[in-house]
């Protein structure tokens, strides 16, 4: 397998307002069209009533389907025990907030700590009685006007001293046991993936149906996949693409906290939010946002690769001893998602030692941390980890290990029928011309003359260099014999043996301009 186009880009960096409206998430979730949210919004302008009723009503997707949809949906704290979290934490938390964003409105308040308005305002209240806060008065706004508030000097004295705690300043933590109720809630094995599913992501390769046929089940079963076989055939596109198969919207908290210790947990470099969809044009706009806790993200389900850098450091929580809270460790991040191991046997710790780090999670689904104050705690392990190779498994693995890895699928040397399929992708970019003769030649080349196997990197890589070639001689890309040589050269350092092959005739060549 190579790339027959470039590769999926990394999720986009940027945080969104996620108090998405439902129409956009169900059409994000595949589960109704963009057309059937515009129709049932027309009838919500006309009758009122909620919009899921109206989808339901116009067929556009069954009861059941919408509460197990909005069954995943967070449902936001309806009062201040709903959170879970001792109230002065909160307060501290708010305080912070304010000094951090030099807040003054409750709106303001609202938005940067994700809670409802009316525990916020508990909160306010009780920072108004302890005399950090104070009332500036009503403000006007463009609709209303709002009450804000300003920070005494008890407020700034205090607000110093909790930095000195932990300087995290975002939005409300969620409790561990929200945390791990979501994931249930979510888990990867809740999607179906199909046959064209695989085939749509997998567009932009050259792969065969038996890959297919052995890459579905493994989806589905959520469980470890092991890719392997010799180098530049693909294996880490195919994972990518694995990765992306998955198509579902999952919830992803800003923060968790633990024993009063608070843990980040979105990261921007791994998590895409869902972008609402254009509304179709000439459409009303009036779609009433549900309700949603706002301390949770919608997001694709996440993907992460990490290759030879990867440590037994990463798979642990990371304290920071100046902000004093914890950063999650890959594998919660990618929570719901895929953990791709590129490169296995490469990383600088030993394969021994990473593979036993793995083993109770993918046993169990289940992974311990542990705080720097000494307690540890269980966290759910829902994803599904891609070990991705061109080392023997067998020298890497003991026989237990390769038991908890139940898929094993190995990328192998294309055949003729897809070299060339792939070597005719890459020359018509350029508008060269690939003749069988000039095919042949170069097969004969790889296989005979520097018995190599063919693999899914070399047409690209002799294409490439071929276009380099001619670029310098100041000549229009073509498949000239001595420059097919020069970069087949580069492929591997081999002397030709002394009865050699000879080279293409000068009517072949011409054949090839």
């Amino acid at each position: 397998m190579l790339y027959l186009s470039e590769p999926t880009p990394a999720p986009q960096e940027g945080i969104i307002d996620n108090r998405m409206r439902l129409g956009d998430l169900l059409v994000r979730a595949r589960l109704v069209t963009a057309p059937q949210v515009a129709m049932a919004l027309d009838l919500q302008a006309e009758k009122g009533g909620r919009l899921g009723d109206h989808l339901i009503a116009l067929g556009a997707i069954t009861q059941r389907d919408l509460n197990a949809f909005l069954h995943r949906m967070p449902a936001p704290p309806r009062s201040l025990a709903d959170t879970d979290i001792d109230v002065n934490d909160l307060l501290s938390l708010l305080m912070k907030l304010i000094d951090n964003r030099r807040l003054e409105s409750v709106r303001q308040f609202v938005d940067a700590i994700k809670l409802p308005t009316q525990i916020v305002l508990e909160v306010v209240r009780l920072a108004v009685d302890r005399k950090l806060l104070f009332s500036l008065g009503r403000r006007a706004t463009d609709s209303s006007t709002e009450m804000t508030y300003g920070v005494t000097e008890e407020g700034k004295r205090w607000t110093l001293d909790v930095l000195q705690q932990s300087r995290y300043a975002g939005p409300a933590p969620v409790t561990l046991d929200a945390f791990t109720e979501q994931v249930s809630q979510q888990k990867l094995t809740n999607e179906t993936v199909t046959c064209d599913r695989i085939r749509r992501v997998m567009s932009d390769l050259a792969i065969s149906d038996s890959m297919v046929e052995q890459t579905g089940p493994a989806l589905n079963s959520g469980r470890a996949i092991l890719l392997y076989g010799p180098p530049g055939n693909g294996k880490t596109s195919v994972a990518v693409r694995l990765a992306n198969v998955f198509t579902d919207v999952i919830y992803v908290p800003y923060s968790i906290i633990v024993d009063g210790q608070i843990i980040n947990v979105f990261d921007s470099s791994i998590h895409a939010p869902v972008e609402p969809p254009p509304a179709p044009e000439g459409t009303s706009s009036l779609l009433r946002r549900e309700e949603c806790d706002a301390r949770w993200i919608p997001c694709r389900r996440p993907w992460v690769i990490s290759g030879g850098e990867l440590t037994l450091e990463m798979l642990d929580l990371r304290y920071d001893e100046t902000a004093r809270f914890y950063e999650a460790p890959l594998h919660m991040k990618v929570m719901g998602g895929c953990f791709i191991i590129d490169d296995f046997g490469r990383q600088l710790v030993s394969p021994k030692k990473l593979l036993n780090r793995w083993i109770v999670p993918l046993e169990s689904r289940v992974d311990y941390l542990k705080l720097h104050t000494g307690k540890s705690f269980s966290i759910p392990f829902d994803e599904i980890v891609i070990f991705s190779t061109n080392l023997e498994p067998e020298d890497l693995m003991d026989p237990a290990f390769l038991r908890r890895l139940p898929y094993k699928i190995e990328v192998g040397p294309p055949g003729l029928d897809i070299f060339k399929q792939i070597f005719l992708s890459e020359c018509e970019p350029h508008s060269l011309t690939l003749t069988d003769e000039t095919f042949d030649f170069i097969v004969q080349r790889i296989t005979q003359e520097k018995e190599l196997d063919l693999a899914a990197f070399h047409p690209r890589f002799i294409i490439d260099q071929v276009i380099a070639t001619c670029r310098f001689m100041s000549q229009t890309p073509r498949l000239e014999s001595r420059y097919l040589e020069y970069a087949i050269d580069n492929l591997r350092v081999k002397r030709r043996p002394a009865s050699g092959f000879a080279p293409l005739s000068s009517a072949q060549q011409a054949s090839e301009v």
